[in-house]
């Protein structure tokens, strides 16, 4: 490789194993791979290259493309899936060796200027990175948590309306059949839970991390419980609060601005936790389980709803999703959160794994935003709303190819005498 000044379509096409599936065309008027693909990344300026080299893998690309300097055509901003796929499977770079590495450096800078190896400023979507969290405040403290939530869920109640559609569920539904619609699914869902729990007229029930109170309004109308909802999120602590007076069920349901664990009563007959476990962090699932027993009567039941990875070594979350989606969450697999539940002192009776269902989840709510594009737009900006297709269209991706999962678990505060009262064979 020598230092000649190099195209970008050169330097792209030298570092591919099998050939370039998709088009791109740079800036600079070069081109690689075949005219007539379905898919084409458009590389609009100087400084989508500089992402692209000074932020290398799934970070630099998100850069470029969320700040507009990496276009895609051939797919909708809103649902990027058939390119993401498509990228996934052919895409495959080789290392080049370190002579190889400066001659292509040295042929771009020599092209485009030293200005392609100066960093840019970061989209203003992105998050601080982790370290610079790690010094402002303690990873999983009730501050940090609390800031770590509002940057994820405190984007607009009205966009996550054209997003998630009526239900306000922000988490894998459960689709009875096939072509079962998005709202049946979340329906379908939140009856699950209520299910498991075998929830009865005059209970009580503690939602932790209860988003916009889909569960604890489901409860209270179609079981007749008492529900209490917490959520670190303003926005929707206030979107929950006015539905539940919409629905006439002040008198049953309650949802509060608050970390859960501020909640001081106790001897609920059931607990739900639906997608609050990965926000937790895996060093404090031991004081997460174990302040969730407690609030448990004796035979009251639990049922934890999260994500989790198809195995259980210790991974660190991908740059984009920490920096963009969902800052210090962590991920770990099913086999370490029944542990530790079991380990809290509470017998876990029955898990069951959804993968499937959110990979379809995502499909929908990837087809809610190409449909209200315009309006999603208009409500939080175009570089937003390419966050968000770009991340639930890889997130599909990800549970399609079995590299993360979601786990439902069911488990109960089991008495002094050693009963659960569960009956012989599940009743949901």
């Amino acid at each position: 490789m020598t230092s000649r000044n190099l195209s970008i379509g050169e330097a792209v096409a030298s570092l591919l194993r099998d050939g370039m599936p998709v088009r791109l065309e740079a800036y600079d008027g070069s081109s690689a791979g075949p005219p007539d693909a379905a898919i084409t990344l458009e590389l609009v300026t100087e400084r989508g290259l500089a992402y692209l080299l000074t932020a290398p893998g799934d970070l630099g690309m998100a850069r470029a493309y969320v700040s507009g300097d990496l276009r895609v055509h051939g797919v909708h901003p809103g649902d990027p899936y058939d390119a993401m796929r498509l990228l996934q499977n052919h895409l495959r770079f080789r290392a080049p060796s370190p002579a190889e590495a400066l001659g292509l450096v040295r042929g771009l800078v020599a092209g485009a200027g030293l200005g392609v190896l100066k960093p840019p400023p970061p989209p203003p979507q992105e998050h601080l990175p982790r370290w610079r969290r790690t010094v402002e405040g303690l990873r999983h403290s009730l501050a940090r948590d609390a800031e770590a939530i509002q940057h994820h869920y405190d984007v607009s109640n009205a966009f996550y309306e054209l997003v998630l559609g009526p239900s306000m569920a922000y988490t894998c539904a459960v689709y009875p059949e096939a072509d079962a619609t998005l709202e049946e699914a979340q329906h379908e869902k939140f009856d699950l839970v209520c299910r498991k729990l075998d929830l009865q007229p005059g209970q009580r029930l503690l939602d932790v991390g209860c988003g916009w109170g889909g569960m604890v309004r489901h409860a209270a109308q179609h079981y007749g419980v008492r529900a209490l909802g917490v959520t670190l999120s303003r926005e929707q602590a206030s979107y929950a609060k006015e539905a539940i007076d919409r629905d006439g069920l002040g008198d049953r349901a309650e949802v509060r601005h608050s970390d859960y664990r501020d909640v001081l009563e106790g001897d609920f007959d059931a607990i739900s936790s639906i997608g609050l476990t990965e926000h937790i962090g895996v060093k404090q699932y031991p004081a997460y389980f174990g302040f969730l027993r407690e609030h448990l009567r004796p035979q009251g039941r639990l049922l934890n709803h999260c994500i989790t990875r198809h195995d259980n070594r210790p991974t660190e979350t991908g740059a984009f999703i920490d920096r963009y989606v969902f800052p210090d969450g962590e991920l770990t697999g099913s086999g370490t959160i029944i542990t530790a539940a079991q380990d809290a002192g509470l017998e876990v009776m029955h898990e069951e794994n959804l993968r499937v269902h959110y990979a379809m989840t995502l499909r929908d709510w990837c087809r809610n935003l190409v449909e209200n594009w315009d309006a999603a737009v208009a409500e939080v900006g175009e570089g937003t709303a390419r966050v968000w297709g770009l991340y639930m269209a890889g997130s599909r991706l990800a549970f399609e190819r079995n590299e993360i999962q979601l786990h439902q678990v069911l488990a109960v505060r089991t008495d002094d005498e050693g009963r659960d009262g569960f009956p012989l064979r599940p009743s949901w």
